[in-house]
């Protein structure tokens, strides 16, 4: 006696093994359609397991696509999520450096306003304060104008009120000390005096 292979080709179909007597052929034959249950051996039935193992292939590789397109898009949203808070860690930093920076600012701007019979020294402060300020422009900072303007509660910081006819109600008259923009956000409100109807 010997095993015969029924019901396919492939490795896992080797599951469904039958011993059969290979002196009684016809004993064989009988047994064989007694098990109908069994897949037959016809074109027919490879045909329906391979249709079968192949929309089973397509759903696994359409699986992994969208699994596929799911991580890439991850990645992606990742990157850009890294990418930001690495940009605002530097905004951040940057906007810290240069609010220590104002207040030498303010002093250089103090020694420009003050009298000094060396001219020499006047022109040299004034070189030092005119490439100290160009280079901080250039990283973003934006002096806040008042000169001529209204009161804005968001960028100005009343210090004085003055009341007066001579000018118009809410328009600011002074600045004590200039205020700031970085990248359009503001650093340093200006503090000025504010002109008031009596």
């Amino acid at each position: 006696m010997r095993s015969r292979l029924v019901g396919g080709y492939g490795r896992r179909h080797f599951v469904n093994l039958e011993v059969v007597d290979t002196q009684n052929s016809q004993q064989n034959i009988a047994e064989t359609q007694e098990g109908a249950s069994l897949p037959a051996e016809t074109l027919e039935g490879q045909l329906a397991a391979l249709g079968a193992e192949r929309e089973g292939l397509l759903a696994d590789k359409a699986d992994l696509q969208d699994r596929l397109l799911r991580l890439r898009a991850e990645f992606d949203n990742l990157r850009r999520r890294t990418e930001r808070e690495r940009y605002e860690f530097l905004q951040f930093a940057a906007m810290e450096l240069l609010q220590d920076m104002l207040p030498v600012l303010d002093d250089f701007e103090r020694a420009l306003k003050t009298e000094t019979t060396d001219r020499d020294y006047a022109k040299g402060v004034e070189l030092i304060w005119q490439r100290l300020s160009e280079s901080l422009k250039k990283m973003g900072l934006e002096p806040i104008e008042t000169a001529g303007r209204q009161f804005d509660p968001n960028l100005h910081q009343a210090v004085q009120r003055v009341e007066t006819d001579e000018a118009e109600d809410q328009s600011i008259l002074g600045e004590f000390q200039r205020g700031y923009n970085f990248k359009g956000k503001l650093l340093r409100p200006a503090m000025v005096k504010v002109a008031v109807k009596p």
